[in-house]
């Protein structure tokens, strides 16, 4: 029996039977509280608008994160390897990203009026690739000084130092940052979806629900926010497995 598979399903049902439980116990109307059973009527009522409107958010949050992906990683490449960029960038990456990104939401929106799906994307990327550069930007600079010194030593060029000893050492990094990064480009895919008035995407159904006091239906978003983070999340673990999967192993 595979309990790294079957865990995760014990976990899930474990949750949804303490959360109907809960709403029981206290009598809670759904209007307060929606319940695991009330939220089948509502997947089933707007099933076709989750499946449209999920993949708006899907694509959009993958796309986003893909340019957070690009950016941090060049960013990150710029901080590790050359200690003035890093100390010039830090700054000013720190203190974008302690600004509320809710807060610029709205800005992105009036700058750029009717551009619904690049002001998502656009969001998504913000809000997710500086961890990514944090990342990388940590594994480069901590490489430990003599295997350059090993590799100079025997005739290797600075492009082989990188590509045989600095980047494989920042991959556990990196796979570790973008597993935080997935959940952020869903936050911010979803900001923008309620923010924008005639959007698209399941941060737009949310805000449907929220107008028409449907809550079985705002629940239901978010459990497909859930899932669709999971997902993506898996992906990511699958690729850190291909790409990174020598740092799991353990020594025998």
């Amino acid at each position: 029996m595979n309990w790294r598979i079957l865990a995760p399903v014990i976990a899930l049902v474990v949750f949804c039977l303490f959360w109907e439980v809960l709403v029981w116990v206290n009598d809670w109307p759904n209007y307060k509280m929606a319940s695991p059973s009330d939220l089948g009527p509502a997947f089933w009522k707007f099933r076709w608008l989750f499946l449209e409107y999920g993949w708006d958010t899907l694509w959009r949050t993958v796309v986003g994160l893909v340019l957070s992906v690009i950016v941090g990683v060049l960013l990150g490449m710029i901080m590790g390897l050359n200690r003035t960029m890093r100390d010039a960038l830090y700054p000013l990456l720190v203190g974008f990203n302690a600004i509320p990104k809710a807060t610029v939401v709205p800005i992105i929106a009036l700058l750029f009026v009717g551009q619904h799906d690049m002001n998502t994307i656009l969001i998504a990327f913000l809000i997710s690739f500086f961890p990514i550069a944090v990342s990388v930007s940590i594994g480069l600079s901590t490489l430990e000084p003599e295997y350059r010194d090993i590799l100079a030593a025997l005739g290797a060029s600075r492009f082989t130092i990188f590509w045989k000893i600095a980047l494989p050492k920042t991959l556990p990094e990196f796979f570790g940052a973008l597993k935080v990064a997935v959940t952020l480009a869903f936050i911010g895919t979803n900001l923008m979806e309620i923010v924008e008035p005639h959007g698209r995407g399941l941060g737009h159904l949310f805000d449907s629900g929220k107008i028409s006091a449907d809550y079985p239906l705002m629940f239901a978003v978010l459990i497909a926010l859930a899932a669709l983070g999971i997902l993506l999340y898996y992906v990511v673990v699958v690729l850190e497995r291909i790409f990174a999967g020598w740092a799991e192993r353990s020594p025998t």
